[in-house]
């Protein structure tokens, strides 16, 4: 018997097989059906691996901190957030490859509900990715001085979802709106992105600068997406009141 166990720590070694590894001794003490016991290690092996691609694929996304769905009281959120966020939840935007854009006041919830959007999706098997707005552009501006940019939005195609957080909160100049242009219209129709911002379609030129640009960006982000108005009152002054109190 301990011959057999000391070969199957051997394979399950090799296979990387850790969850048959660490049980093998007890579980080969079992004098049950030697199928059966098979049958129930790989099923624990199996939910094994999953457990650990889902945390891999939360922590590859970088989110700035874990805020999930089920967190979110819900009848504080503005009334149009509230009354599509059972729709957003089911992730079959992703399948559809539409994009979501949460636009309002700060504080009412848009990253809280974009990082849940995203939690869930790498639960759900989707490769995520996070990033600011600022941390974006800065990113795709060393990537063209490097003469990588090729390479990066290749990359960047490979995500099912990316995030985009605050939109608008800092201006930027006109090689930063042309690099982030070009790289939201390669996701369009293709790939789904969520996009956090405070302002309205409107005064998106004041990001954009050019007229001409901030037009085909809205037109291009915006069909055929979830716009979710996200005026209301501030959701993270409910919460700090409520903590104080």
């Amino acid at each position: 018997m301990n011959q057999h166990i000391e070969s199957i720590k051997k394979y399950a070694k090799e296979l990387k097989l850790k969850y048959i590894l660490q049980n093998i001794e007890v579980h080969g003490q079992d004098a049950r059906n030697p199928l059966l016991l098979m049958q129930e290690m790989l099923e624990q092996e199996y939910i094994k691996k999953l457990e650990t691609s889902k945390q891999n694929r939360i922590k590859n996304a970088r989110f700035p901190f874990k805020k999930l769905l089920e967190e979110l009281n819900v009848e504080r959120l503005p009334p149009d957030a509230k009354d599509k966020l059972g729709q957003l939840e089911t992730l079959q935007f992703i399948e559809n490859k539409q994009n979501i854009i949460l636009a309002g006041l700060p504080g009412t919830g848009k990253s809280h509900i974009a990082i849940g959007l995203g939690i869930k999706a790498c639960n759900a098997g989707y490769k995520t990715f996070f990033t600011t707005t600022t941390a974006l552009i800065n990113r795709l501006k060393e990537s063209r001085s490097e003469k990588t940019l090729q390479i990066l939005e290749r990359q960047f195609m490979n995500y099912d979802l990316i995030i985009i957080d605050e939109l608008g909160y800092i201006s930027f100049d006109k090689e930063g709106s042309e690099l982030l242009f070009s790289h939201l219209s390669l996701r369009a129709e293709r790939k789904s992105t969520i996009i956090t911002t405070n302002l309205k379609f409107n005064k998106w030129h004041e990001i954009f600068k050019d007229p001409l640009m901030t037009t085909a960006m809205v037109d291009r982000l915006t069909h055929k997406s979830f716009l979710v108005d996200m005026d209301g009152d501030s959701y993270r002054m409910y919460e700090t009141l409520k903590m104080i109190v």
